[in-house]
């Protein structure tokens, strides 16, 4: 896949995504940590059920445990290959933005403006209710004006 005919848009908005998960992995140390362990132990579990399987014949725990260990495994291996993935893509959109030189501004001025959109836009509610209710009368004040 090459990023020379991506727009600069698409390079940025998936970089702040990737930016953001990356920075959801990092803060969940314990987590990280727990998937190794898991990892361990789905290892364990297969040469546990190869080891019963020499001293004990084949059994149908041995064999839940050789598979259960095998997916937890396969499962461990493929989130990693697909963290390290991530990684240097990041990387990559990284190198893409700084050879192309572009110019974004400040995140710090990006949330400014999204706050005032967001205060513009609650403002323009209230004033579309208040002119609403200036406009509409209900049948009780119908029946007081006459």
């Amino acid at each position: 896949m090459s990023m020379k005919k991506w727009t600069d848009e698409e390079l940025i908005s998936t970089r702040d995504k990737l930016e953001a998960w990356n920075k959801r992995l990092n803060e969940s140390g314990s987590g990280s940590k727990l998937w190794l362990l898991t990892a361990f132990l789905g290892a364990f579990a297969i040469s546990t059920g190869i080891v019963f399987i020499f001293f004990d014949g084949v059994d149908v725990m041995n064999i839940v445990l050789i598979i259960m260990g095998t997916i937890t495994c396969t499962a461990w291996y493929k989130s990693d290959k697909q963290r390290k993935d991530n990684i240097a893509f990041l990387s990559e959109i990284n190198r893409e933005i700084k050879s192309r030189k572009i110019k974004e501004p400040s995140r710090a001025k990006i949330k400014a403006n999204t706050q005032e959109i967001s205060t513009s836009k609650e403002e323009l509610q209230a004033n579309q209710v208040l002119a609403e209710s200036q406009f509409i009368k209900t049948p009780t004040q119908k029946r007081e004006e006459k």
